[in-house]
């Protein structure tokens, strides 16, 4: 998917998370095993995250990637994995400012 960033006029060939659909930047922070991941949110908060289904085999997680998550909304501390960034996707977002400071660790 192509997104163009608008201050900038330049393309980012990444998927990037949908704000009417809650979608937000994470980092995995510690793998906890059954497809479950404590990860890091980019509005600072700590979940328990789960991988989908559709990812589960597909679509191994470290600590460390940067993700898409999607948090519950019934319970605000769970969220539902949706895609992992490839190291460099991960490196070419945070070189043209995509990714919030808060969890920039690229």
């Amino acid at each position: 998917m192509v997104y163009k960033k608008p201050e900038e006029g330049e393309y980012v060939r990444s998927p990037m998370p949908k704000k009417m659909k809650r979608e937000m930047f994470a980092i995995a922070d510690q793998l906890l095993g059954a497809s479950k991941i404590r990860i890091i949110c980019a509005d600072g908060e700590s979940r328990m995250g789960r991988i989908r289904g559709k990812l589960r085999k597909r679509m191994w997680i470290r600590e460390g990637d940067l993700l898409i998550i999607r948090p519950w909304e019934f319970q605000d501390a769970k969220a539902d994995i949706m895609y992992r960034y490839t190291r460099t996707q991960a490196t070419n977002l945070a070189r043209k400012g995509v990714i919030p400071e808060e969890i920039n660790i690229f």
